[in-house]
């Protein structure tokens, strides 16, 4: 039992595409984080010299909150104006991403999952595509676009608990949960704004590909620890 757990609780160092899912709202929690997008180069950088590559999927996080918010004070909207102000924000904070990284990405940022993409640089920088799911969604069609069966889901929440704990103080930490629970914890439904560890859509999918998902927090020494195959704080979802 105890080495099962630690089998699925690593993601294997060896693998050559990581599969990385960046909250924008640890891309821009209140102003522009620059001192973690220094820190995540500079890790990303020395794990691309180990001749690992990445796909790097922007969410929107609190800039698409910020322009939801502004625009429904003055006009009435749908979900799918909702989705567009935060896929556009998704854009936003993958070019960012992308200018630090020019040196090693492909030269543009991927909006359509359709593209047909040889991985011929080091990174692919993506963002939102379509309404009606989050980068999380597309995070999970890139995945299978490249035979990757492993995402790294960063925000800023260090672990997935039952249910909300900033609203429940008995809210209990989960550190492996298969897709049929944490299925039940996140439902089904998707929302413009929905602020879930990984969004209903995704984790459809996910399952049916069964795809493992890690998520952890923003403290970049873990995330090293996760890319080193080591232990690591935070939740496995399979």
């Amino acid at each position: 039992m105890h080495k099962r757990f630690h089998a699925r609780k690593r993601i294997d160092a060896q693998n050559q595409i990581f599969v990385i899912s960046l909250g924008g709202s640890i891309i821009v929690p209140e102003e522009i984080d620059v001192k973690f997008l220094n820190e995540f180069k500079n890790i990303i950088l020395k794990h691309i010299r180990l001749g690992k590559k990445f796909i790097i999927i922007a969410g929107g996080g609190r800039t698409a909150r910020i322009y939801m918010n502004a625009a429904e004070k003055i006009v009435k909207l749908n979900d799918e104006d909702k989705d567009w102000l935060g896929i556009h924000a998704t854009r936003l904070n993958a070019h960012l991403l992308l200018t630090i990284f020019k040196k090693y990405a492909y030269p543009k940022v991927i909006k359509n999952l359709n593209e047909r993409l040889k991985f011929r640089n080091k990174i692919f920088v993506a963002a939102g595509y379509q309404p009606g799911c989050s980068t999380d969604y597309d995070a999970v069609l890139l995945a299978k676009n490249f035979s990757v069966k492993k995402i790294i889901n960063i925000s800023n929440i260090d672990y997935v608990y039952d249910k909300d704990p900033k609203k429940f103080k008995d809210a209990k930490l989960i550190k492996e949960i298969s897709w049929k629970n944490f299925r039940k914890i996140v439902g089904n439904k998707w929302d413009p704004g929905l602020n879930v560890p990984f969004d209903p859509v995704a984790s459809r999918v996910a399952q049916r590909l069964k795809m493992r998902v890690f998520i952890i927090g923003k403290e970049l020494k873990n995330f090293n620890a996760l890319l080193n195959g080591r232990d690591f704080k935070g939740t496995v979802i399979y």
